[in-house]
């Protein structure tokens, strides 16, 4: 055991791993001290005798920080084909086995019969096993949901939420006007100012008549930092893409659902397309919407199919980047990892495998498997196998 302040904390050094921290830096060790990160060296061999600790030789694996999943239902979504198509929660298992390390969760259309408070409890629930959960409050609808009465008070009262959601130009939106959308962007930066939290507006992009009208209108007319808002689903239509696009080359972000289609083609084109129109890769990230659901909607706006997907999603779409399209490690997984930190508030802590930052890692064999995730510096996952679990899960 090492003392680090102190205090005891177990110790796992991590030996001959392929870093991408997410730039790559090649053949290293690293050596975790409870949840964090303690060492970063070419050689951490003096550690190997202490009396006490876990040596893994992942002889030359490719390494990088656990997945960061910015956009999950962890409490379940749907409803647009009535109560029995409400989405279930979300498990441990179905995240660690997605590389995934930290989530984001919110509400999404139903605010009716899913609550925040729902939401916080899950979030909590999901730390006790073992993974690191935030959460937004908000929802579609506007007047927006609160569990203070406020979203600035939100923010700054209730630990776990750093920011809010909102829908734009969908038809299950509440047609939020420019005003209110300024006015609710505005409280939401406030709440992270006081807090010294992300303070973001998660905007749900839909594919209605208005696009991006009251984005463009925020950054035009109003104090409020483009940075501070992130459209996400903004590949459903060629329309909204296109938008997002100029958005980014404008000095915003925007999030692509993975694992879904549309104009042009699936979502691992449209990332390669947006890097192609010229969006700088720190500007892109990609969230899963884990148990949200996802309809499919006729002409006349009728329910007409509904799916869902889980977590893994987003390193199947990795996988794809760097297979079909050749993207260099080091910037497929930015957009789960560092990118998505830097928008969260977490740079330092998440999204990077420096010391000091948490130990969320995950090690890929070489047909870009995930072998192992750490999280919280503790083994979650090793091959096939699982060892972090929620308490009833099987």
């Amino acid at each position: 055991m090492l003392h680090n302040g102190g205090l005891k904390c177990k110790m796992i050094l991590i030996k001959n791993a392929d870093v991408y921290a997410p730039r790559h830096i090649g053949i290293s060790d690293i050596l975790i001290c409870g949840e964090r990160i303690f060492a970063i060296e070419t050689s951490l061999k003096e550690y190997e005798q202490i009396k006490g600790i876990e040596v893994i030789d992942v002889k030359g694996m490719r390494t990088m920080p656990g997945y960061i999943d910015q956009h999950v239902h962890i409490t379940g979504g749907g409803g647009e084909q009535g109560f029995s198509s409400r989405v279930p929660e979300v498990t441990v298992s179905d995240i660690i086995n997605a590389g995934v390390t930290t989530v984001l969760g919110m509400l999404g259309t139903d605010s009716i019969t899913r609550t925040l408070e729902n939401v916080l409890a899950k979030s909590r629930g999901l730390e006790g096993d073992g993974i690191t959960a935030y959460m937004l409050t908000g929802s579609y609808s506007y007047p927006p949901v609160t569990m203070t009465g406020s979203i600035s008070r939100d923010i700054v009262l209730i630990d776990k939420i750093i920011g809010a959601k909102i829908a734009l130009s969908d038809h299950r939106s509440s047609n939020i006007s420019k005003d209110e959308f300024i006015r609710f962007c505005a409280e939401a930066r406030l709440g992270g100012i006081i807090s010294g939290k992300a303070g973001i507006t998660v905007i749900h992009m839909g594919t209605g008549k208005g696009g991006f009208k009251h984005i463009y209108a925020l950054a035009e007319e109003s104090d409020v930092p483009i940075n501070n808002i992130l459209p996400t689903h903004v590949g459903r239509s060629k329309e909204v893409l296109l938008e997002a696009i100029k958005f980014a080359k404008d000095g915003g972000n925007m999030d692509i659902t993975a694992g879904q289609s549309g104009i042009p083609g699936d979502s691992a084109s449209q990332v390669a397309y947006a890097l192609e129109c010229g969006v700088s890769p720190d500007r892109i990230t990609i969230s899963s919407d884990g148990c949200g659901s996802q309809p499919v909607f006729n002409e006349v706006k009728e329910c007409i199919g509904l799916t869902y997907t889980l977590p893994n999603v987003i390193h199947e779409e990795i996988k794809v980047l760097i297979e079909k399209y050749s993207l260099p490690v080091e910037i497929a997984i930015s957009f789960i990892t560092s990118n998505v930190a830097r928008i969260m508030g977490l740079k330092g802590h998440k999204g990077e495998i420096c010391v000091g930052a948490d130990a969320d890692i995950v090690i890929w064999d070489e047909q870009i498997n995930i072998e192992y995730v750490f999280a919280k510096g503790k083994i979650a996952k090793f091959s096939d196998k699982l060892l972090i679990k929620g308490r009833f899960e099987k």
